[in-house]
């Protein structure tokens, strides 16, 4: 395993205040479902935060997925990816079966493609580009194992209040030319994340209809050849 650690300013009000990436370790567990709870309060199902088997799973599996971001001692973001064999004629899928359960035993370290788990901003920090911050040290870890993408089904909250008149395909090309924005689409677009397709039945999400947007960001030191 390469170790990762990245330390930077952001700004949180007008003053800047130092921020950490790094990979997450046992010691970070209690803290990582701590985010969870806080990112995903009631009525979201707790049984649905991280459990302390899939973060090992994380750490064990794949440390250069697990990363988490600092502020003053406090973790206040996670991210988790896993590398898979993604196949561009065959891309649906769902994400329990992706990413198995989030448990991610089914990581393959001969595949091409880093697949985004999971992305958590404790909502007091939302607004200071730690999410952004995190996309982007996935993307340098993308680059670093030589992997042709990041791929990852983005949530389309918003949908749900078009649904009526829009198919998920019109509501995503209205997101991209900027009639309408989505939560979490529009920071996916602002992150570099490139549209691939519409994967319904992705996720049980009543917001999101149970779609998402299929987003990929391109290794630019590695054409993709498929």
């Amino acid at each position: 395993m390469t170790n990762y650690c990245k330390t930077f300013f952001v700004f949180l009000g007008d003053k800047p205040k130092q921020i950490t990436i790094r990979n997450y370790t046992k010691q970070d567990i209690p803290a990582l479902i701590d985010i969870q709870r806080e990112c995903f309060p009631p009525p979201f199902p707790s049984e649905l935060w991280w459990n302390e088997a899939q973060l090992l799973n994380h750490i064990n599996n794949f440390p250069e997925g697990a990363l988490c971001a600092e502020y003053d001692g406090r973790l206040i973001g996670s991210m988790t990816g896993l590398i898979v064999a993604f196949e561009s004629e065959h891309p649906q899928h769902t994400w329990a079966e992706i990413t198995d359960h989030g448990y991610i035993r089914n990581h393959n370290p001969q595949g091409d493609s880093l697949y985004v788990v999971d992305i958590s901003v404790r909502p007091t920090y939302r607004k200071f580009g730690i999410g952004k911050c995190l996309m982007q040290s996935m993307y340098e870890t993308v680059i670093h194992l030589q992997l042709a993408r990041l791929l990852g089904g983005g949530r389309m909250p918003g949908y749900h209040l078009h649904a009526e008149r829009l198919t998920p395909e019109q509501y995503v090309e209205l997101v991209i030319q900027g009639e309408l924005r989505d939560p979490v689409i529009s920071f996916l677009l602002r992150c570099g994340r490139l549209p691939v397709t519409i994967v319904p039945e992705y996720l049980e999400d009543e917001e999101s209809c149970n779609h998402a947007l299929l987003m990929e960001w391109k290794n630019p030191f590695m054409p993709l050849t498929i």
